[in-house]
């Protein structure tokens, strides 16, 4: 029986948004958030996207807790109910920080996210800077009172923000943005190239499913065989993002600059572009084989990784 990813994916970035609503409406209740930063907040946080990050974050706590359905409030409040999904919003909340500052002049100097102006261009840059520093320590706010609303003991919340964090932070997500900056008009080899985006976009994905895991108190061969998938998934990721970069126009991505524009180092760049396509299904067959080895059925994980490299935007 095939899995309705499509129907899957509506459903649960639906969900997200809700979470996502939420979350800002805490932040912006922050002493230090005033009327333009809560503007710019909601600018780079609720400009649309694939919800990627939290939806394998639930995906994988489903997968753990085998639960086929999303979390019903029959019997349980409605608070717990939505906790799964408010972190994974913890998770958007970052990736939406690494996005406007990413964008802004002194990195990128984009023009354009997801079809729209960047927040730095539609709200000054100034307001983007602050809002994106609101954002990671209120990420870890939100995720600890997430958890703590699962019902998670001292112990398992101290986990769930020393992943986001970890994910996050100079090991992960940010030494992959500081190395990107590094890396423009230097031809990385192939090494250099993995260990790059293995912070910058990995790190961030593979922690969503540590997380999700971490939620669900899965055991260890668990996590192991969800960390070696979100590894071979965030590549794969950034591989079809080249591959997109290099064969798609900025109105189809919605984005500008691209990254050839802007002197980076890609996959296609390094492997070629028949090359690339191969090393990102290898990736996926990488994921499979993870998933396989801890006997996890796990569907809709299963369609996710296919769906990183198929995808058209």
């Amino acid at each position: 029986m095939s899995f309705d990813l499509d129907t899957y994916l509506e459903e649960e970035r639906l969900r997200v948004e809700e979470a996502l609503e939420r979350a800002l409406f805490r932040l912006q209740e922050l002493p230090s958030v005033d009327d333009p930063t809560a503007a710019a907040l909601r600018h780079g946080v609720l400009s649309g996207g694939k919800r990627l990050r939290p939806v394998l974050c639930v995906t994988a706590w489903r997968a753990c807790t085998e639960r086929d359905e999303p979390p019903s409030e029959g019997g349980r409040s409605v608070a717990a109910s939505q906790a799964i999904y408010d972190l994974a919003a913890a998770l958007e909340l970052i990736h939406a920080y690494s996005l406007v500052h990413d964008d802004l002049p002194c990195m990128d100097d984009a023009e354009l996210r997801r079809g729209r102006p960047t927040t730095h261009r539609a709200l000054g840059e100034d307001v983007a800077m602050r809002a994106g520093a609101v954002l990671i320590p209120g990420a870890a706010l939100h995720a600890r009172a997430a958890a703590r609303t699962l019902g998670l003991g001292g112990e398992a919340v101290r986990q769930v923000v020393g992943i986001l964090l970890e994910a996050s932070g100079a090991g992960g997500m940010v030494g992959g943005q500081w190395l990107d900056l590094r890396g423009e008009g230097r031809a990385l080899d192939a090494e250099e190239l993995d260990g790059l985006h293995r912070r910058k976009t990995g790190a961030l994905l593979t922690g969503s499913l540590l997380l999700g895991a971490a939620a669900a108190e899965a055991e260890e061969p668990v996590r192991d065989a969800l960390r070696r998938y979100g590894r071979a998934v965030g590549l794969a990721f950034q591989v079809a993002d080249d591959i997109l970069d290099a064969t798609q126009d900025a109105e189809t991505l919605g984005k500008n600059p691209s990254d050839q524009e802007l002197d980076k180092s890609t996959y296609v760049a390094v492997h070629g572009l028949g090359a690339a396509r191969g090393r990102a299904a290898e990736l996926v067959a990488d994921a499979r084989e993870a998933l396989d080895g801890a006997g996890l059925g796990a569907p809709a994980l299963r369609a996710l990784a296919d769906f990183v490299v198929e995808r058209r935007n």
